[in-house]
């Protein structure tokens, strides 16, 4: 019988030249629209916590959110968003982090997590590692303990998790 990654991995669609070319996109939608699938990458996502006590967990917008949720659900965590500027409705820390032809920008709210509070890191990819790298400096800003950042697909060739410092990091497919 294959294990749950190998599982995942045969359901994961290449896309060529998306979203431009010489991209080639992981398409996760084959999980999501399959509800034992899903519940096997929620269910590994959660093991990520390990024994650790979770009291935030932290989804990156978009795809991370679809994960983060549930995660937070099943370990009786709250759930906080990291999302693009402008789109959260209330006082937020922001940080600048670069992109390959550019800059974005990230917020969370400031009283999103408490001082103290364990989060876990929840998105649905690692590659080149910058949006995580931003929500992680996000997180210590707000002097929360982060237990790990956690990924459903690692990119290990774009070496994304050398911008996450000492941050433990898990993934549950790596390419």
């Amino acid at each position: 019988m294959e294990n749950i990654s190998q599982l995942l991995r045969n359901h994961i669609r290449d896309v060529v030249d998306f979203p431009k070319p010489g991209i080639l996109f992981k398409d996760i939608s084959p999980i999501l629209s399959d509800p034992i699938l899903l519940q096997h990458s929620i269910d590994e996502l959660i093991a990520t916590a390990g024994e650790n006590k979770i009291d935030k967990v932290v989804g990156i917008d978009a795809r991370g959110f679809i994960f983060a949720t549930p995660v937070a659900l099943n370990l009786n965590a709250g759930f906080i968003p990291v999302r693009k500027k402008g789109k959260l409705p209330w006082q937020t820390h922001s940080i600048a982090y670069s992109l390959e032809y550019g800059e974005n920008v990230v917020e969370i709210h400031k009283d999103a997590i408490l001082p103290g509070e364990n989060v876990l890191l929840i998105d649905d990819l690692l590659a080149t590692g910058g949006t995580a790298a931003a929500a992680i400096k996000l997180i210590k800003e707000l002097d929360a303990h982060l237990v790990a950042a956690s990924f459903l697909i690692e990119l290990t060739d774009l070496k994304g998790r050398d911008l996450l410092g000492d941050t433990p990091v898990n993934a549950v497919i790596s390419y």
